[in-house]
């Protein structure tokens, strides 16, 4: 276990989360990187996360892990299992700072904030742009987390889309807002750029779980409406794992539809496989639509594809457009136009000194923000807050 003898506070930080490793998706990153990097500016951190099984666990955190008998679900009975959890360490959470980075642990903690005896010191949320409008939707829901947002200490977003949703439905938060970008993987180095090889084949990757929010099918339907001799220089790779109903079998069925566009799905991969497969793409896509209560809030495996030099093409939608720079590092596309999705491939299949271009402008655009600045800015005290 780390010693914290440097660390800016002695009173401990408990992150408290259903999503984390070994669940994979752009929350479960965020949780694990704000953490490792608390733990590095020396901050007393132990992340509470739903139980794993044993053959995947790991022991190499820089922090504290202690994992909680629930599942991580976002049901009534996964919530009373956290509440219990909280009930039984309530001595040591009334004096710490708790920190909640997804809607999860909040739901919980909106039934248990009336009681003072499980109000922590401080308390800290962060919003990804869902649950916002989950929250908002329901009347008791909304003031639930309207009250869970002005006991809170501070109030963060990723992007400044997901701020102005936030202050829209709950404008409670706004003298306690601010932002905390999301960043590249601290495992997930800038790739340097590579000698131009020719390749019989053109790749177009897409990397995320298989939902129809995520817009593997327009991407692929976008494929498709290409003249057939472009379809025959294509193959179309996805990536992830399925996530809801018959979903991977109804993308499965319209790949076959065009047997000279080559579509194939690797699942779920380890990381080290899945940066191999970045370094043999030659465009990333992902046409993330809203879908009823869903939005993208920012999308960090933007900034993954950025990183190995592969131009984006996505929707504008949500806080896509702060994960890809429209005509720097990428093209965006506005929802539910095929059409204009269609030319934007081509656009790129065609011209490779401009992949190149915005595949080198990434490389520097997915190094911009730091997770060290975002823990900073939740954790950090100051005036009002400082200990004694």
């Amino acid at each position: 276990m780390p010693a914290y003898s440097t660390a800016p506070t002695s009173r401990p930080v408990f992150l408290i989360t259903h999503e984390f490793y070994p669940v994979r998706g752009g929350i479960a990153t965020f949780t694990e990187e704000i953490a490792r990097a608390s733990a590095s500016l020396g901050y007393n951190i132990e992340v509470w996360a739903q139980s794993a099984p044993p053959a995947v666990e790991r022991t190499d955190w820089p922090f504290r892990l202690r994992r909680l008998p629930l599942r991580g679900t976002h049901d009534l009975w996964c919530q009373v299992q956290l509440a219990r959890e909280l009930i039984r360490h309530r001595r040591d959470l009334r004096y710490a700072t708790v920190y909640l980075p997804e809607p999860g642990p909040m739901m919980t903690m909106m039934l248990l904030q009336f009681f003072h005896a499980f109000r922590p010191r401080r308390l800290v949320l962060t919003f990804h742009g869902s649950e916002i409008l989950k929250f908002a939707r329901s009347p008791l829901r909304r003031w639930l987390a309207g009250q869970l947002i002005r006991r809170a200490t501070r109030v963060s977003t990723l992007t400044n889309y997901t701020q102005e949703l936030l202050l829209s439905h709950f404008p409670g938060a706004a003298e306690k807002i601010f932002l905390t970008p999301g960043a590249l993987r601290s495992d997930f180095a800038v790739v340097p750029p590579k000698p131009a090889t020719p390749r019989k084949k053109i790749v177009i990757l897409t990397v995320g779980r298989l939902h129809p929010r995520k817009g593997q099918l327009l991407t692929l339907q976008a494929l498709q409406m290409l003249a057939p001799a472009i379809r025959a220089r294509l193959e179309y790779w996805v990536v992830g794992g399925q996530s809801k109903g018959h979903y991977e079998a109804h993308l499965r069925a319209a790949a076959s539809e065009k047997p000279d566009l080559t579509v194939r799905f690797f699942g779920n991969i380890p990381d080290e496989e899945l940066s191999d497969l970045y370094d043999r793409a030659d465009i990333f896509a992902m046409t993330s639509v809203n879908l009823e209560h869903s939005v993208e809030g920012f999308g960090l495996v933007y900034l993954e594809a950025a990183a190995h030099g592969l131009p984006v093409v996505a929707h504008d939608v949500g806080g896509v457009s702060e994960a890809v720079m429209e005509g720097v590092t990428g093209l965006l596309v506005p929802p539910h136009r095929p059409a204009q999705l269609a030319a934007a491939f081509e656009k790129l299949i065609h011209n490779a000194p401009l992949r190149r271009q915005l595949g080198a402008a990434g490389r520097t655009w997915a190094t911009r923000n730091c997770w060290k600045e975002s823990a900073e800015a939740l954790f950090h005290p100051v005036a009002a807050d400082a200990e004694p």
